[in-house]
């Protein structure tokens, strides 16, 4: 493909894409294909011989669309939201066009500096502590992850690696191996599954500890667990506290738990990768009480934030920590050394590669601005509640627990088996969707808003839809409960006229 080729294949995409977001609301939510469709419908092999993209384009179109489910849709209310706007689009582009590699400031000095400069702009409107950020005196700084599930990761192995090193200092006879067999890690039992896995890639045990009733885990819990494990020759060495879980959105009161890590020399990490984005409005600050006690804080901008995956934001407050546990030397990765704190971000995250993806964070803060983006919370947050006022209407539902952030939680009063009924009759029409949760041991639909396009009035189509399909499963039962007597006499009388 020459140059000439890359512009009108490149204007067709574009052209695409914008139809695409502005007639969005004209495909169900859900696609209509079966298992193995795909696999089915193309070719066994790749093509031996060079294609027209206009011959791909007709294949995208009748093979790839149909069976998309619609992220951006404005009735797509499923688990959180995945970021997206035309700003970040045009990021990704100029990123994927320039294909540098940046894993040192040498491969692409820009790659490195944009993100010291995009994440200390978005530390700042988040009101991180000055020392998580890189223009901060201290060592800490912020890293572009590709996503909450690898920061938590990150987090746990350094929390491993600087844990060793503190009991092998204090006494160099210790063996290595036995120090990291007897490390374990905590976390609520209403963490995301990520977290779980960190443990399980991390070969650390992570304890999954008892949320309250309102889905929090409370200081108490804490620091009893830590106490009988130490008593077990156990060693305490990292914690993952939750603020928004996945469930629930429910928020870890970090101004408990924090001074315990503090107290015990354990890392405190802070799981904000859904709910952090809101920490851009003052008025939901109060929620993050305590942050200066942990040691590193996540949240993704690829979710609440309109810039597409992957762009996970971390902060840590240590810059060397990270660098001591993920430092691996060759010759060809020597780098300009400066007298400047330049973060070397090959220290920093899994893999050596990454991709220049500070360039869709700048360019969507840049076109946004701050209060565009504070916002697009308000308004999601706004719609959600506008939601919930539907629903308290409806003397047949119930809300719980109380809406948090962009999150309604719901249920039938009359049980989980008509609530998981009406679930699972919506998802079959494919038209809005949503996916199940628990609270205090009762199912419950979440119903999330998660597209930037999403409206009032799609809203009011998404509960149109849930009271359609509600006044369904009622009718239906009525009708099921006026054949029982019917049935039963007539079995009577068959029965009477046997015994003749």
């Amino acid at each position: 493909m020459d140059a000439n080729q890359f512009r009108e294949f490149g204007r067709a995409v574009i052209d695409m894409l914008a139809s695409y977001a502005e007639n969005i609301r004209d495909y169900d939510v859900l696609p209509s294909v079966e298992p193995g469709y795909l696999l089915r419908a193309l070719p066994e092999s790749a093509p031996e011989q060079p294609e027209d993209w206009k011959d791909i384009m007709k294949d995208f179109n009748q093979s790839i669309m149909p069976g998309v489910t619609h992220w951006q849709s404005p009735q797509f209310h499923a688990f959180y939201p995945s970021g997206s706007s035309f700003a970040s689009i045009i990021g990704n582009m100029l990123s994927d066009g320039l294909a540098v590699v940046g894993f040192s400031w040498m491969a692409s000095p820009a790659c490195t500096e944009l993100e010291v400069v995009t994440m200390n702009w978005l530390g700042k409107l988040l009101d991180l502590p000055e020392e998580f950020l890189n223009c901060s005196s201290g060592p800490g700084g912020g890293v572009i992850q590709g996503s909450a599930s690898e920061a938590t990761l990150v987090g746990l192995l350094v929390a491993k690696d600087k844990t060793v090193r503190r009991f092998m200092n204090n006494n160099p006879d210790l063996d290595e191996n036995e120090i990291k067999a007897k490390l374990v890690a905590y976390t609520s039992d209403q963490c995301n599954s990520s977290v779980e896995k960190a443990g399980l890639l991390g070969s650390m045990k992570m304890k999954l500890l008892k949320a309250d009733a309102d889905g929090c885990l409370r200081g108490e819990t804490l620091k009893r667990a830590i106490e009988e494990d130490k008593s077990q020759g156990l060693i305490p060495c990292y914690v993952v506290a939750n603020l928004g879980t996945t469930g629930t959105c429910a928020f870890d009161p970090l101004h408990e738990l924090g001074p315990i890590c503090s107290e015990e020399d354990i890392w405190l990490h802070v799981d904000a990768a859904y709910a952090g984005a809101a920490f851009l409005c003052p008025e939901y600050r109060h929620l993050m009480k305590g942050i200066e006690h942990s040691q590193s804080f996540v949240t993704n901008a690829h979710k609440w934030l309109p810039v597409n995956f992957d762009c996970s934001a971390m902060w840590v407050k240590n810059g060397y920590d990270i660098t001591r546990a993920f430092d691996v030397q060759r010759i060809y990765l020597d780098d300009v050394k400066t007298t400047i704190k330049i973060p070397d971000y090959r220290h920093w995250q899994m893999p050596l590669g990454r991709r220049f993806r500070a360039l869709k964070l700048w360019t969507v803060m840049r076109i946004y601005g701050a209060e565009g983006l504070k916002t697009h919370i308000r308004q999601q947050i706004e719609l959600a509640q506008y939601f919930a006022k539907l629903v308290r209407a409806d003397e047949r539902f119930v809300i719980g627990p109380e809406p948090t952030m962009a999150l309604v939680c719901f249920r039938l009063k009359d049980g989980d088996t008509i609530t998981r009924q009406l679930l699972e009759n919506i998802t079959q029409k494919k038209k809005v969707f949503m996916v199940a949760g628990t609270h205090r041991d009762r199912y419950v639909i979440r119903f999330v808003i998660c597209s930037r396009l999403t409206k009032k009035e799609d809203v009011d189509y998404s509960w149109s839809q849930i009271k359609k399909e509600t006044d369904l499963i009622y009718s239906d039962k009525i009708h099921n409960k006026a054949q029982i007597p019917a049935l039963e006499q007539f079995t009577s009388r068959e029965l009477c006229e046997k015994s003749k």
